[in-house]
């Protein structure tokens, strides 16, 4: 006796079925919120153009990131360039594999925008703020004092600061990059899918934490922990981040700029505990581990360093990230992997066939 179990649903939806759906009601919270309030939606770091047209760009090149370097490698000559191209690409990149990779960047675009948007819509629906609570709890971190003054007299406030500030920075690019990684150079779909949703549930919680816990951070409550340091990329983008504040608190609707300041919790950190989380219950190899949990240190102390997070922040940070990570691993069948176990053995590849898209 045979039992039909239904027609098997196509790749991009077992792998992003939930974070899409997830992602479209938060996109959706991101509308509603603006229409009520009468605020203004943005579309952050557009400068590639409107997201119907940055979009399909951001396909377009994670899809010749994956094909140039592989026809690279093939050495063709020149006579046989365009047969190469097209047949790695036939070969890399079926329409299930396309599917996947642009579920996977749609679904990382609604979350980012509508974390952006709600983020800067906050000062508006949040008039208070708890920083003098928070205040008092990094003094309990701090002994009685400062974290941050801990830290810059530990650590120093010369080459220090602008190693610190090159490791917060270079997260800008991060991003993006371990994103387009993710989808395009994962050899398991069911892995790239597994960090992308991760990323989708950070930002959406993230926001969650930001309105539970309103606040601005040390940096700008605390100005005179700071005036030690040196003119860093960091103090620039704060001080940029501040103007930006009073120029949308001054009128949102005059501006093409979004409203960035939040402190509770560390996005920051949450993002980056999520990748080295991920490496490490994925067993990557050891050196990316190693390198994913040295850089996840190194922006948790900058975090406190410059000021942008209370320490109490980059714990919530952490529970973010892991939340994240758990509820990402749920929604695309890989719960059952335990930190520190044995050799990834591609559960949902073999339980799905998405290895044959690889």
């Amino acid at each position: 006796m045979t039992t039909h179990v239904g027609p098997e649903r196509p790749p991009w939806r077992r792998l992003f079925g939930v974070p899409l759906i997830v992602t479209l009601a938060f996109a959706g919270l991101m509308v509603l919120t603006a229409v009520l309030t009468g605020l203004p939606l943005r579309d952050p770091e557009g400068f590639l153009g409107p997201s119907y047209v940055r979009l399909p760009l951001t396909v377009l090149g994670v899809i010749a990131a994956d094909v140039i370097p592989r026809v690279l490698l093939q050495r063709p000559a020149p006579r046989d360039l365009v047969r190469v191209t097209r047949r790695i690409f036939k070969q890399r990149w079926t329409g299930h594999r396309m599917s996947v990779a642009a579920a996977g960047l749609a679904s990382f675009y609604l979350a980012y925008v509508a974390y952006r948007n709600l983020k800067s819509f906050l000062p508006f629906l949040q008039d208070h703020l708890v920083d003098a609570a928070l205040v008092e709890t990094d003094r309990w971190f701090g002994g009685g004092g400062n974290p941050a003054d801990v830290l810059q007299q530990l650590l120093g406030t010369g080459i220090t600061a602008e190693v610190l500030s090159f490791v917060y920075m270079i997260f800008l690019i991060f991003v993006p990059i371990s994103l387009a990684v993710a989808l395009v150079w994962s050899k398991d779909l069911s892995l790239g899918a597994w960090y992308v949703g991760a990323l989708c549930f950070n930002w959406v919680i993230g926001t969650v934490t930001y309105y539970a816990v309103p606040s601005l951070g040390p940096i700008y409550v605390q100005r005179a922990s700071f005036t030690d340091l040196p003119d860093t990329a960091v103090s620039s983008l704060q001080e940029s981040l501040y103007r930006n504040r009073l120029t949308v608190l001054a009128d949102p609707h005059s501006t093409q700029s979004v409203h960035g300041i939040a402190a509770f919790a560390s996005l920051h950190v949450s993002i980056v505990f999520t990748a080295a989380l991920v490496a490490q219950l994925a067993r990557l190899p050891r050196v990316v581990r190693w390198v994913m949990w040295i850089y996840f240190v190194l922006t948790a102390v900058a975090t406190v360093y410059f000021g942008w997070h209370y320490v109490i922040d980059v714990f919530a940070g952490l529970a973010v990230g892991g939340l994240s990570v758990w509820l990402a691993a749920v929604s695309v069948g890989r719960a059952n992997l335990r930190f520190g176990a044995g050799k990834d053995q591609n559960l949902l590849d073999a339980r799905t066939g998405t290895a044959a898209l690889r």
